[in-house]
């Protein structure tokens, strides 16, 4: 069964840093555009990163912009989501997916509904 791995959440301060890493079960990840979206419970899923299968073209949300940072290490099969200067609104289950189609750019929306396997999310909590 296809699907992906996150890994990386955790309790962190205000002001603090994480990386989330993102690794895939039963394929390759380097013919496919990345999306890290997060969720809080009662409210929609927010796409809030995307990375273009060779890396080369990124994608992210107003609202983590100049804060978190992603990248693809395809020789190691991996995705990963800097993310600094954390805030207690980016409180969140945190997921990585891998678009529908092989060789999709990002678009400027990432939405949902343009990817298919997902991980189960890392949950990430910032609060002192």
């Amino acid at each position: 069964q296809l699907g992906l791995v996150e890994s990386g959440g955790g309790l962190v301060q205000p002001g603090g840093s994480l990386r989330l890493s993102c690794a895939p079960s039963g394929f390759t990840l380097e013919y496919y555009a990345i999306g890290w979206f997060r969720q809080v419970p009662g409210k929609e899923r927010e796409g809030i990163s995307c990375v273009s299968p060779s890396g080369g073209s990124t994608t992210y949300a107003d609202s983590v912009k100049g804060r978190f940072t992603i990248s693809r290490d395809n020789a190691k099969n991996t995705v990963y989501l800097q993310m600094n200067s954390l805030k207690p609104e980016d409180t969140a289950n945190y997921f990585c997916a891998a678009d529908d189609l092989v060789g999709r750019l990002c678009t400027d929306q990432i939405s949902a509904a343009d990817f298919g396997a997902w991980g189960q999310g890392t949950q990430v909590t910032v609060s002192s």
